[in-house]
């Protein structure tokens, strides 16, 4: 079966499946860059920054600077810029801006989720379609052989739709799955690095006041 007469059996639901499937794979190659390019960046950075931070907060801030377009980078920069904050307030600010960036890390995930909980519905409803004209075309009192071979050949091809929604969810969960994963990951990263730095912090201030944590 070419694919011109699978998508014909599949019937009038292919279409929005393969719309699913087209946006689905766009967002996951989109993810893919992107959680590429901050595992292989991002802890390495963060580490640097936190070990020039222990000698010169201006060098640390120069660091991440240089690194704005990585998401912790961003959070700290919030923190760092501050005059003279606070312990608390120093935290308050990591806190903040990091709830502000946990939208970008799990970008798509609602998406992800209802691609994964519409294309199976999607196939079901192909495939009820499907039964109902085969079913329809169907004569009581006149089941010739031919009549219900058309018949048993019409319910094969109404799950192609069920399957064709099944392939697409699957593939979509497993994606989403590990999309989850690389996100959660991240937000323990960042509730590590932020504490490592709010109590770098904390003692810099204790030691030397405040005017000092921020000079130095």
């Amino acid at each position: 079966m070419d694919i011109q007469n699978f998508f014909q059996a599949g019937g009038v639901v292919m279409l929005p499946l393969l719309g699913f499937s087209v946006l689905a794979f766009a967002l996951i190659l989109e993810r893919l860059v992107f959680w590429s390019k901050l595992t292989n960046r991002q802890d390495r950075v963060i580490q640097e920054a936190i070990a020039l931070y222990r000698r010169s907060s201006r060098a640390a801030f120069q660091q991440l600077e240089k690194n704005a377009d990585l998401p912790m980078a961003r959070i700290f920069l919030a923190a760092l810029e501050l005059e003279q904050p606070t312990p608390d307030e120093f935290r308050l600010a990591l806190e903040s801006s990091a709830q502000a960036e946990l939208p970008l890390l799990k970008r798509f995930s609602t998406v992800f989720d209802t691609v994964i909980s519409v294309a199976p519905l999607l196939g079901l409803l192909g495939t009820v379609l499907g039964l109902i004209q085969s079913f329809a075309s169907l004569r009581l009192g006149d089941l010739t052989n031919t009549q219900t071979a058309g018949v048993t050949s019409g319910i094969s091809e109404a799950l192609i739709s069920t399957a064709a929604g099944l392939v697409v969810a699957i593939a979509t969960l497993l994606f989403a799955n590990m999309f989850r994963g690389l996100y959660q990951r991240q937000v323990a990263l960042i509730q590590e690095y932020g504490g490592q730095m709010e109590l770098l912090y904390r003692r810099r201030y204790e030691r030397g006041g405040a005017s000092y944590a921020s000079s130095q």
